[in-house]
């Protein structure tokens, strides 16, 4: 299942794998192990490599039981829970994640902050929703590999987000892919949703390895569609600019 990426490419894939990355990585890693950010902590760089930081919005959607309190801890370098429980409210998670641009060799943090809010507690409550969806920049739309309506569900949930903005980056994760011998969405049918949606497809489950390889893939690419969005709305901006001032061509 590859995940679909914009036209161009804009960051340097697998760049945590490259030497000259290490740099930056050390500073979200302390002993093999991520490190922790609170709300206000964020990676110190000396002077010589300071980097700009992004800041992006990321809401969890999907079915309860589906693991979008896992996902937010396999991200964030957290311990996994071993137990469902239900989320009682929003929760939130940050993210560094250091991205090298392939055009000019800038390397960026994003700083994603993830909220997940249990599907029970956004039912009871009418102001989580609004909450959760006020300057949002992008969802992770999960489904589980074990669980077949929540594969089907899919459809609803991305028509609500669309309904209200299309400036969204949208992303579908399916969880739990290491069950497989409990596997009850087969691949065609992921295939198949990939050409009616158009969306990136990516997979999580199993063992936390090295802290980095088993989220790179998923963060690249939301850090890629995230700056592919950045791009297309400062190009439409100096579009506008460019009208009003009357130096449009």
């Amino acid at each position: 299942m590859m995940a679909r990426v914009p036209p161009r490419a804009y960051i340097v894939p697998d760049w945590h794998r490259c030497k000259d990355s290490k740099e930056y990585f050390n500073k979200i890693i302390h002993k093999k192990n991520r490190k922790n950010f609170g709300l206000l902590e964020s990676p110190v760089m000396p002077p010589y490599a300071a980097v700009d930081t992004l800041d992006y919005k990321i809401f969890i959607s999907g079915k309860s039981g589906v693991g979008k309190t896992a996902l937010a801890a396999r991200l964030a370098g957290l311990n996994i829970p071993s137990v469902h429980h239900e989320t009682t409210g929003i929760q939130t998670t940050v993210v560094y994640w250091p991205v090298k641009l392939r055009e000019n060799g800038r390397v960026l943090f994003f700083r994603l902050q993830l909220w997940d809010c249990g599907e029970n507690a956004l039912r009871r409550f009418d102001h989580l929703l609004p909450s959760c969806k006020e300057q949002v920049d992008a969802v992770l739309f999960l489904f589980s590999f074990t669980d077949r309506t929540s594969f089907q569900d899919l459809s609803n949930q991305i028509t609500k987000w669309t309904e209200s903005t299309d400036c969204l980056v949208k992303v579908v994760v399916g969880t739990k892919f290491d069950l497989f011998m409990h596997c009850d969405v087969a691949e065609r049918d992921v295939r198949k949703f990939q050409e009616t949606w158009r969306l990136p497809v990516l997979h999580s489950g199993g063992e936390v390895s090295d802290g980095l390889g088993d989220v790179a893939p998923i963060l690249n690419c939301l850090a890629e569609n995230l700056w592919h969005q950045d791009c297309v709305r400062a190009g439409a901006t100096g579009r506008q600019q460019q009208h009003e001032t009357g130096t449009l061509p």
